[in-house]
C-alpha cells in the first residue's frame, strides 16, 4: 500500500521542492512564475491525495506519517526562499517566523500524542488557516512579477499575517488539546519476569 496514487502525490509534493528552489534563480520574471506554477501544482496534491485516498480508501499509516512532512517541507522552504531572495520586508518575518514555529510546536505534539495511541483532528479553522497560508505565499512568489496594478507583496504579506493570526489561534486549541492527555500519568511498563521469553519467542 506504499506506492498507490495518494502516497505518490504526497511524494511528488516532496521531489517538487529541489524544483522550485531552482526556479528561484531564474532571471526574472520567469523565476517567479515558474516558482509559482511549482508551488500551486504541489498546492493541488495536497488537496488530491487527501481526497483520493479517502474516496479509493486507500488511507495508510506511511501516507499519515508522509503527508504532514510534505506539507511542512513545502512551506519551510519556500518561505526561506522568500527570505533569502528578499521577497519580504524585514516586519514580514515575523508572521513566517510565527507559522515555522507553529509546524514544529504541533509536529513534536502529533508526534507526542501518537505514542499515547491520540489522534489530533485538523478543525476546520486549521484548513482555514492553510488555505489563506498558500495563497499568501504564492503572491509573494509572483512578487513584481504579477499585474502592475496590484500591490502585490501588501497582499501577499498581508494574508501572511492572517495566516500568523489564524496559526497562533489554531496552534493554541491543538496544545490545549493536548496538555488534557500530558496531565494524566503514564502507565508503567509491565515487570520483566526472569527466565520467561517476551513476545512468545524463544
Amino acid at each position: 500500500m506504499v506506492f498507490t496514487l495518494p502516497n505518490l502525490l504526497t511524494l511528488s509534493r516532496i521531489a517538487v521542492i529541489p524544483l522550485l528552489v531552482a526556479a528561484c534563480y531564474l532571471p526574472y520574471p520567469w523565476g517567479n512564475w515558474t516558482a509559482w506554477v511549482l508551488f500551486a501544482l504541489a498546492c493541488v496534491t495536497d488537496y488530491l491525495d487527501g481526497h483520493f485516498a479517502r474516496r479509493w480508501k486507500q488511507m495508510s499509516a506511511f501516507g499519515r506519517f508522509l503527508d504532514p512532512i510534505a506539507d511542512k517541507l513545502l512551506v519551510a522552504i519556500t518561505l526561506m526562499m522568500l527570505v533569502a531572495f528578499d521577497r519580504l520586508s524585514t516586519p514580514a518575518l515575523m508572521p513566517a517566523l510565527i507559522i515555522l514555529a507553529r509546524e514544529i510546536l504541533v509536529s513534536g505534539l502529533r508526534e507526542y500524542l501518537a505514542g499515547l495511541r491520540v489522534s489530533v483532528p485538523v478543525s476546520r479553522l486549521a484548513k482555514w488557516k492553510t488555505g489563506i497560508q498558500m495563497v499568501a505565499i504564492g503572491v509573494l512568489l509572483i512578487g513584481d512579477a504579477g499585474p502592475a496594478f496590484l500591490p502585490m507583496g501588501f497582499i501577499g504579506e498581508t494574508l501572511l499575517w492572517l495566516a500568523a493570526l489564524l496559526t497562533l489561534v489554531t496552534g493554541y486549541d491543538y496544545l490545549r488539546h493536548g496538555m488534557k492527555h500530558m496531565g494524566e500519568p503514564e502507565t508503567a511498563p509491565a515487570p520483566h519476569v526472569p527466565g520467561k521469553s517476551v513476545g512468545g519467542l524463544g
